[in-house]
């Protein structure tokens, strides 16, 4: 009997925002998919699920590298790591792919998932916490509010895009702020948006970092996972 696949959300990283049924699949199942980087080691996933592993769990690392138009281009290690997880799964053992945030949300679960939904398995999504709303949660930063009109861009698409997307929204949500931050800084003040910005680093970490005043911080390195919340003066 074949194994059931789980696409688990983990949230931004406080292991307290997993939800009830996120943490019941990650007790249950036999093997944990924690996908890496091929420059880092370790998976963070991973550690923001480690209060809930069961101590004879299987983990599994895989290397999942970018490529565009996947759905026509997918690359040998992702066909590699699909045959892994069937073969698991053929043997009869339940599988979850963890995920930071929600799975289906800018997540490399959306890419893994493709991979098999047209295979005869059963494939169970159970969604997490984005980043942007622990952030919201966390600073009191309303997000929207009666009839607000959000955008939700990520800073790394090309910047004429991300420009008029912040145009047309009343408040914005700015994901992977991170190669950039300099020139996103200055798009926000020339469209008054920089004095009521946030930018969380991070979040729920232990190195999580806060920034008020995103001007007076242009020309630091930030990492990847660095969100902005902010509205229209």
């Amino acid at each position: 009997m074949r194994g059931i696949f789980y696409g688990i959300g983990v949230g931004p990283g406080d292991p307290e925002l997993l939800t009830v049924k996120a943490i019941r699949a990650i007790e249950k199942v036999d093997v944990l998919i924690a996908p890496k980087t091929e420059k880092k080691d370790g998976s963070v996933a991973l550690s923001i699920a480690q209060p809930y592993l069961k101590d004879d769990v299987e983990i599994v690392y895989q290397v999942f590298p970018m490529v565009k138009g996947f759905a026509e281009n997918s690359t040998e290690a992702w066909e590699q790591n699909k045959r892994e997880i069937l073969d698991l799964l053929e043997s009869g053992k339940n599988v979850a792919f963890l995920t930071l945030g929600d799975p289906m949300f800018y997540s490399t679960y959306i890419y893994v998932y493709r991979l098999l939904e047209h295979e005869n398995i059963e494939i169970q999504t159970i969604p997490g916490i984005p980043a942007f709303a622990a952030i919201g949660s966390l600073m009191g930063y309303p997000i929207v509010e009666g009839d607000d009109v959000l955008s939700i861009v990520p800073a790394t698409a090309p910047p004429e895009k991300v420009e008029k997307a912040v145009q047309a929204a009343d408040n914005v949500v700015l994901m992977k702020v991170y190669k950039n931050f300099d020139e996103v800084t200055d798009m926000l003040v020339k469209n008054d948006m920089a004095k009521q910005a946030v930018l969380v680093s991070r979040a729920g970490l232990s190195d999580e970092k806060i920034i008020r005043d995103i001007e007076k911080h242009k020309g630091e390195k930030l990492n990847y996972l660095s969100t902005i919340l902010t509205r229209k003066n």
